[in-house]
């Protein structure tokens, strides 16, 4: 690792934890001169920031400090990038907006709030049932209505105009009654494809609707009090379970337990979800959080007597809370709404990470009834300590200015607190209306010596990331796992690993679903999870998960099968056909450009980008030559216009280039392929059943269409095919893992709610 990115401090990083605190979370100045030298500088800010609050500042900032300074607890990568630096962010995750009214005025307004903070870097979430259904009378202008969707495409392309100005993809979750009149359209929609990119959805299900479901019963759909139509709860529920199973969306949230358990139900009502699901809020209630590291805190692992310190875990918590509760105070807010909401409530989100990899230390198999009882006799002391905090900063500080002792006590349907805590409750206060929270920490695990994440079981035990050096080459590292290393490191390079090292491939549904409901027993808030599944498990299972997931009293339930309808399946023939030649030209070089006719022969065609509101169209006109002593027709230039004016500049540079060097004569196929293999870094899509890799591409394959409509070929080389690019119905093929859009390698995962590279780093949590 390079000097000046090599921390001084008892953890060293690797080449890929550098690489990540380099690009994220190093404070650096505009112009990307280093501020913050080692990790430890990147500390320093934090905790000094944290203790600004505090009477006695710098007490609390070596106390802060030292809770960091060994990768114990991790605040969100929000708080450390932000914190300290003076800059104008905010230090929150997300935000659930406000409710947006059914007209156009309050529609558009809320449009602006939702750009105002996404600007700043907070994802944001939105339930979309308080819009009209599609063909609704609109009285005051005499029209039909367009539907929710239809404005969640607004929202969709603003999120993408917001994130072209920055490096951050924008992350939104759109919610939909499972009772409205255009939930079938929503189930559906992401089967479009490149339609609502930058959201995940989810149904809010009702009580209501899954006993409908469980007797297969009617179910109204319907609006305003208004019955639109009546359809079978069963056939819904299939509905909404095939689309996930082909499309991973949408996910499905319990509405009614989620505000039946939260203890401010007498002052809130909460109708949408942060964008990974962790945090369900009410209109413009925010997203704070951090993470304990259980695997930092486990006595003698792999021996005989290994268990987690369960007194330095209550120590450790306590601290954690307080710094958290500070970021409410030290934090930036995009809107005055939502400082409001944070201040009246003080929601914090503190979490845990590296649970696998603790079970793991300590010899548990995690799903098993071990693991299970391990995990509650832990998360219990976590609740406990989390609660305690917040009631000695009440007491110090004041409880939170929403606070009714008979009402909250009465919501906090928690698995039982100690009478002696409930008592301290009732006479103090609490500084924190909710305090827990189990948050997606992918990035900051992989920070922290690549860690389990979150409450995750380990995805894999070892893999191979490619790791981008100073000077822009990339070299690949193998990144395993923190246990497994740590493992090895202690029993030998040859030592059977034990029963414990078990991974999310090697287990079913069941083992995710008992960790998740054993954990949510002591969340007062909700859970990012997702439950991996292989590509060949049965519907019927498949959809048993999630009846199983409300039967347990999870919250909410989220599940990944690598499907063909998305993608997981590419296929890249063994033996390519030889190119069979319509016209064997010479492909003469001319001296000089061939001057242009008056008039020209040649088509337009139409391309559907889906990303692109406008149409993208094509045109190549061709001229007769004669080469080899026969007329050939050949293409003389392209021309590419749209609506669109946002790739302008850029198309009318690349229909020069290309034109000039088809007037020049010779080969040309090459301007073909090299279209064809340029990869947008965002991600491409899906078009005509085939993935495309770019609109570059898109613009690739027609110029080939054309050539291969007039009869003109050159014969070329046989491509070779890309190593990344493996054949997918090979027997060596992981099929744990998908093609990554950006680098193209098959080493996309997903996991709480997010999808992520092992290779490369691509992130997209939406």
């Amino acid at each position: 690792m390079p000097d000046d990115i090599r921390p001084q401090n008892a953890l060293e990083l690797s080449p890929i934890a550098g690489q990540i605190w380099d690009l994220k979370y190093r404070f650096k100045t505009p112009d990307g001169s280093a501020i913050d030298a080692t990790v430890d500088d990147t500390w320093q800010r934090l905790a000094d920031a944290l203790a600004t609050p505090e009477a006695d500042r710098a007490s609390w900032a070596a106390r802060f400090r030292d809770a960091l300074r060994d990768y114990r607890f991790l605040p969100a990568g929000r708080i450390m990038a932000g914190a300290g630096t003076g800059r104008t962010v905010t230090l929150h995750n997300c935000f659930v907006m406000g409710t947006i009214g059914d007209d156009m005025g309050d529609i558009f307004a809320a449009l602006r709030e939702a750009a105002l903070t996404m600007q700043q870097g907070g994802g944001i979430g939105y339930d979309f049932s308080t819009l009209r259904p599609k063909g609704a009378l609109v009285k005051g202008v005499g029209a039909d209505a367009s539907g929710p969707l239809s404005f969640m495409d607004v929202w969709d392309a603003m999120c993408r105009t917001i994130m072209s100005a920055g490096s951050r993809r924008g992350a939104m979750m759109g919610c939909l009654r499972c009772d409205h009149p255009d939930i079938e359209d929503f189930i559906a929609a992401k089967q479009t494809p490149g339609r609502l990119t930058n959201f995940n959805l989810s149904v809010l299900c009702t009580d209501g609707f899954m006993t409908a479901v469980k007797a297969d019963a009617e179910w109204a759909l319907q609006f305003d009090g208004k019955v639109y139509r009546t359809v079978s709860a069963r056939a819904l529920w299939n509905k909404m379970m095939r689309a996930t199973y082909d499309y991973a969306e949408p996910g499905v949230i319990f509405i009614d337990r989620i505000n039946t358990r939260n203890p401010l139900y007498y002052c809130e009502q909460i109708a949408a979800t942060n964008p990974c699901g962790e945090q369900p809020l009410p209109p413009y209630g925010t997203c704070l959080l951090g993470s304990i590291n259980f695997a930092r805190l486990v006595n003698d692992p792999f021996g005989g007597n290994a268990t987690l310190d369960l007194q330095a875990l209550s120590d450790l918590v306590r601290v954690a809370v307080r710094a958290l509760d500070n970021v409410i105070d030290i934090s930036n807010y995009p809107l005055p709404e939502q400082r409001r909401e944070a201040e009246q409530k003080r929601r914090i989100g503190l979490g845990i990470t590296g649970l696998a990899d603790a079970l793991i230390m300590c010899g548990l198999r995690y799903g098993s009834a071990e693991a299970v009882t391990a995990t509650k006799q832990w998360m219990n002391s976590f609740r406990n300590a989390a609660i305690e905090a917040s009631v000695d900063l009440a007491v110090e500080k004041g409880a939170f200015p929403l606070f009714d002792p008979g009402k909250y006590l009465a919501g906090l349907t928690i698995a039982a607190l100690p009478e002696a805590l409930k008592d301290r409750i009732a006479r103090h206060g609490v500084r924190n209306a909710l305090v827990t929270s189990i948050a997606p920490t992918g990035t900051i695990s992989l920070f922290a010596d690549n860690i389990s994440s979150g409450l995750e079981p380990v995805f894999s035990f070892a893999y191979t990331r490619r790791v981008l050096m100073p000077d822009g080459t990339r070299r690949e590292e193998e990144v395993s796992d923190y246990a497994h290393r740590l493992f090895r490191k202690m029993k030998g390079a040859d030592a059977p690993l034990t029963p414990a090292f078990v991974d999310a491939q090697t287990l079913s549904p069941d083992d995710h679903l008992v960790m998740q409901a054993a954990v949510q027993e002591y969340v007062d808030s909700s859970i990012s999870k997702t439950i991996n599944v292989p590509e060949d498990f049965p519907f019927a299972a498949f959809e048993d998960v999630y009846l199983k997931a409300y039967a347990l009293g999870c919250k909410g339930c989220t599940t990944y099968r690598p499907s063909p309808a998305r993608g997981a399946v590419l296929e890249v023939k063994k033996e390519a056909p030889a190119p069979v030649s319509v016209v064997a030209a010479t492909a003469a070089t001319y001296e000089h450009p061939i001057p242009r006719p008056e008039t020209l022969p040649g088509a337009t065609y139409k391309l559907n980008w889906p990303e692109s509101d406008h149409a993208i169209y094509i045109t190549v006109n061709d001229i007769m030559v004669e080469e080899g002593g026969r007329q050939v027709r050949r293409p003389f230039e392209v021309f590419i216009n749209s609506k669109n004016m946002e790739h302008y500049a850029w198309t009318v540079a690349l229909t020069r280039m290309i034109s000039a060097v088809f007037r020049r004569g010779g080969e040309i196929s090459f301007v073909v392929d090299e279209l064809k293999a340029v990869f947008d870094p965002r991600g491409g899509q899906w078009m005509n059943g085939r993935y495309v890799p770019s609109l570059l591409a898109a613009i690739g394959d027609v110029i080939a269409r054309h050539m291969s409509e007039i009869g003109f070929h050159v014969e070329t080389k046989a491509p070779a095919v890309d190593p990344k690019v493996v054949q997918l119905k090979d027997a060596t093929r992981d099929r744990r893992f998908q093609a990554c859009p950006k680098c193209g390698t098959y080493a996309l995962t997903r996991q709480e709610g997010c999808d992520s590279c092992t290779s490369c780093g691509y992130s997209k949590c939406s």
